[in-house]
């Protein structure tokens, strides 16, 4: 038996296919989409369909713009001698939210992760050597999560930089600002141990 109209459900459904949305927020969303007056639903589809349009990778770092290269990488009073690399673009926000690092990024657009079947050609692992085989870079740093394929994938990408001979970095972590460390796994620990630095 079928509980809402066919057009209702399929909006539910498409809502259902965003990652981190399950059934009852889908069909919340698609609700509140049918609430909204016709020109702000017009203009929420419309913003949807531009930024397919619109958006596309940088030539240069894979992430994320609507312009000819990414504000980042045209950006000339930028390290472009430093690259960091991320998992996603997201992962660039986060970084330029520290306002620390001045250099510029690489962009994977995943890591490794034999479980969900994505190797080393399904992410952006040969741009990143071209570039820094092609540019005076003198350092890069593994950006990637702290999990089991972010590590996995800045050990391969390390180990193809080697012969290149430039600098290969991975970001320190350890036991998180305004934690307690009776709440800190081992492994944290561990890390924070071997990352610990002069003060």
């Amino acid at each position: 038996m079928q509980y809402f109209p066919a057009a209702l459900q399929n909006l539910a459904d498409q809502f259902a296919r965003l990652p981190g949305i399950g059934g009852k927020t889908a069909q919340r969303l698609a609700f509140h989409v049918l609430s909204l007056p016709l020109g702000e639903a017009e203009a929420f589809a419309e913003a949807i369909l531009d930024a397919k349009r619109t958006v596309h990778t940088c030539p240069v770092c894979q992430n994320l713009t609507d312009q000819e290269l990414c504000s980042i990488c045209s950006d000339t009073s930028r390290d472009h001698s430093q690259i960091c690399v991320v998992a996603e673009p997201r992962d660039v926000i986060a970084m330029e939210r520290s306002r620390e690092f001045r250099g510029v990024y690489h962009v994977l657009h995943g890591v490794i992760s034999p479980l969900n079947h994505v190797t080393q050609d399904d992410i952006k692992v040969r741009e990143l050597l071209q570039r820094v085989a092609s540019n005076r870079v003198e350092e890069v740093i593994m950006a990637t999560n702290p999990d089991t394929e972010g590590e996995a994938t800045a050990m391969y990408i390390s180990r193809l930089l080697r012969p290149m001979e430039i600098k290969v970095t991975r970001l320190a972590y350890g036991v998180p600002v305004g934690s307690q460390l009776e709440y800190a796994d081992e492994v944290t620990l561990s890390r924070a141990l071997e990352g610990r630095h002069e003060i």
